[in-house]
């Protein structure tokens, strides 16, 4: 019965010796000598054996435990899943401001209907990056470096209502979806040559157009239910009776069309009074 207690006595000596230590000091080594033992025997066996085993146990990160190590160098942000990198709700992933950088649109989940992916350092939209969700409604992809977009990137989005391409390094227009309510092209390079007149004719529920601080040389066709149109700081040069009427129809009107910016162009509005006749207010601009 004493050998017992003293054994067991010892044991506790030993393990609160090797708590209050910690594992920077530990045990040194296997071969402590252990008082009132057969001289010769050292720590070992199962004792030994089983604090090495917990002082390894002790050194490995948990496995619920978030791995906070940064990707490697030159690592992208394709490299990781992406409601990892952006906030996914139900619904609507936003993609702001990525670190690392964001050189491309991430893979959206399946029912996605909002993507705000702004100010990130995305160069190129390609066909296939929407060509799976066709509940998107909404794509916000203001402040990139988009210098090119495929056509027919967005020509199976359906329900696209708003679209914004603003701050980005365009010099031309992809074909884009009939339902679009909302377009904002807002500066970037374009140029009439980029922008097909006819680029917006089909476009019958389009209400806001932005195609500010651009590089225009002439105004684009305009569809009838547009309400706020914005061209201000371009070089558009002139205007004409069909630009915003009809020269064949003196009857007609545009009664939606109720804010018209030409400011920072360098036509002279007074020169073409025909030309506003069906509106029912008169352009921002220069008229002298």
């Amino acid at each position: 019965m004493a050998s017992s207690m003293r054994a067991l006595v010892l044991t506790c000596m030993l393990l609160a010796q090797w708590l209050g230590a910690g594992s920077t000091t530990g045990f040194q080594g296997d071969a402590r000598v252990v008082a009132g033992a057969t001289p010769g025997r050292h720590l070992g066996g199962f004792f030994g054996n089983y604090f090495k085993s917990m002082r390894a146990r002790r050194a490995l990160p948990s496995a619920d435990e978030p791995d906070d190590s940064p990707i490697p160098p030159g690592g992208d942000a394709s490299d990781l899943p992406t409601c990892l990198l952006c906030v996914c709700l139900t619904g609507s992933v936003y993609c702001e401001e990525v670190s690392p950088d964001m050189t491309a649109v991430p893979t959206l989940p399946k029912e996605t209907a909002y993507l705000y992916a702004r100010f990130n350092k995305i160069k190129k939209i390609n066909t296939r990056d929407f060509a799976d969700i066709v509940t998107l409604k909404r794509i916000d992809l203001t402040g990139n470096l988009i210098s090119e977009i495929e056509d027919g990137a967005f020509a199976r989005l359906p329900l696209l209502e708003e679209l914004s391409l603003a701050d980005n390094r365009l010099v031309k227009l992809p074909a884009l979806p009939t339902k679009l309510m909302s377009f904002n092209a807002n500066n970037n390079r374009l140029k009439t040559k980029g922008v097909k007149a006819t680029a917006f004719k089909k476009l019958n529920r389009l209400v806001n157009l932005y195609l500010a601080n651009n590089e225009l040389e002439a105004v684009p066709q305009i569809p009838e239910m547009v309400a706020t149109l914005h061209l201000q700081n371009n070089n558009i040069t002139e205007v004409n009776v069909n630009t915003f009427c009809k020269a064949n129809d003196t009857y007609y009107l545009r009664p939606s069309l109720s804010e018209v910016r030409l400011d920072g162009n360098p036509v002279v509005l007074s020169k073409y009074p025909d030309s506003f006749t069906c509106m029912k207010v008169l352009p921002i601009g220069r008229y002298r």
